[in-house]
């Protein structure tokens, strides 16, 4: 048997994969309010923040740590049983969610998840690489990392939706087991890599593999004028630090949202989870529609003939200044409508950044050294946002959210001056010597 277009039906499977990887890690977000007031009766709000944001800190650090894990099981196993691995794992932490009455055990199940729920990324990765040649890998990498803000659409709502007819115990096992039966096609689809998969067409398998050692080659020619210091070289360049700054302010934006949303309806409007339902879901169609306008725009900008620099640094600046307003705003935004309206212009200036950002390291490296400077990038954007979250609780003390959006604003002002400051023009760069 032969099937048409194999490659899209994988990187589709990968996309939805991103949605449920999403739908598990929010659903103790939304359900949080109503488990807080049955776990922890005669605790105050601010207390019951603190607990959240205590184990919201553990999840962190745990999905920082299982990057690299899972990053390397991808290498030694492959995609398919990787994704077998990953999936499956965060399926049943997620399941056993059900089994947590405390501090301790969510701590233990969050902490599963996030090292499971990380090999997403690397695998995501990987199976574009497998699967699609480089001139069509832009947009296969456009609809996996869709799927983040798509999950976060529908993972409110539908969770939402199950408080209706199920205890907040039997949701998380049946949001566990939407990951488990997604292995089912995947492993009826994905039975090889393409040089050796048995339902791949003749053209298609030659189109993929073609493409592949077209890019092979290319990278060869070039492979003697790249630059790869060492990383005690890298770390001495302001251009690095200006990524790594970059990376390490923008990225708490988006964790301040993912995990607080919920409860800042919950504490400032008074919301149930089915009313946090109608309106949860809005910020992230604004995260969804950014992330395809900050990738859109770039490669518009540079088809018409901007260079890289120019159109990195106006772009980033772009979304930037579109979170600015919007932060600085949502520190009185009035109506439930509005504050979640203002929310999705915050997320979509987010996205439009950080896709942006996130390319920096190939801009100014050779390959050999971009996942260096990556990791660097990555653990400080992780251990920044882990700080703001674990700041919340006391920042917003009697529901007054403002200190924590402000202080928004201030990293979005941080993201701006480091690229333009430290990175004074975005090129490949040369040894000093």
């Amino acid at each position: 048997m032969k099937l048409k277009g194999l490659r899209w039906w994988v990187i589709g499977l990968i996309a939805l994969a991103t949605v449920i990887n999403y739908i598990d890690r929010q659903a103790l977000v939304v359900l949080w309010p109503s488990i807080a007031e049955d776990l922890y009766p005669d605790k105050s709000t601010t207390e019951r923040k603190e607990i959240y944001a205590l184990i919201s800190v553990v999840f962190m650090f745990s999905y920082a740590f299982g990057q690299s894990i899972f990053g390397k099981i991808f290498d030694k196993v492959g995609t398919r049983i990787g994704f077998v691995l990953s999936i499956g794992f965060w399926s049943i932490s997620t399941a056993l969610h059900a089994l947590a009455n405390g501090v301790l055990s969510f701590a233990f199940f969050r902490s599963i998840l996030g090292i499971s729920e990380a090999g997403n990324w690397p695998g995501a990765a990987k199976g574009n690489a497998e699967w699609f040649p480089s001139n069509e890998r832009a947009f296969a990498q456009g609809l996996f990392n869709s799927g983040a803000a798509i999950g976060g659409i529908i993972a409110i709502p539908t969770i939402a939706f199950l408080t209706v007819y199920f205890s907040w115990q039997m949701i998380f096992v049946i949001v566990g087991l939407i990951g488990l039966l997604w292995l089912i096609p995947w492993l009826i689809l994905v039975k090889a890599p393409p040089k050796d998969h048995p339902w791949l067409t003749a053209a298609e398998k030659a189109h993929i593999l073609g493409g592949q050692k077209l890019k092979e080659e290319v990278v060869d020619t070039k492979k003697l004028e790249e630059y790869n210091p060492s990383a005690g070289e890298l770390l001495s360049r302001k251009q690095s630090w200006g990524v790594i700054i970059a990376s390490a302010a923008i990225d708490p934006i988006w964790w301040l949202f993912v995990f607080w949303i919920p409860i800042y309806l919950s504490e400032v409007y008074g919301m149930d989870v089915k009313a946090i339902g109608i309106y949860g879901w809005v910020p992230y169609v604004g995260a969804m529609l950014g992330a395809w306008f900050g990738g859109l725009y770039a490669q518009n900008r540079l088809k018409a003939g901007w260079n890289v620099n120019k159109t990195r640094k106006v772009v980033i600046t772009l979304g930037c200044v579109i979170m600015l307003p919007a932060l600085l705003a949502l520190s009185s935004p009035g109506s439930p409508i509005a504050a979640v309206l203002i929310m999705a212009v915050v997320l979509f200036g987010f996205q439009t950044a950080i896709g942006n950002v996130q390319t920096l390291p190939s801009d100014l490296y050779g390959k050999k050294t971009v996942g260096t400077l990556s990791g660097f990038a990555g653990t400080a954007a992780k251990l920044s946002g882990a700080g703001l979250v674990a700041l919340v609780p006391m920042l917003t003390v009697g529901g007054n959210y403002a200190p924590a959006f402000i202080i928004g604003a201030v990293l979005a002002f941080i993201v701006i001056a480091s690229v333009w400051i430290l990175i004074p023009k975005i090129e490949p760069l040369k040894s000093k010597n």
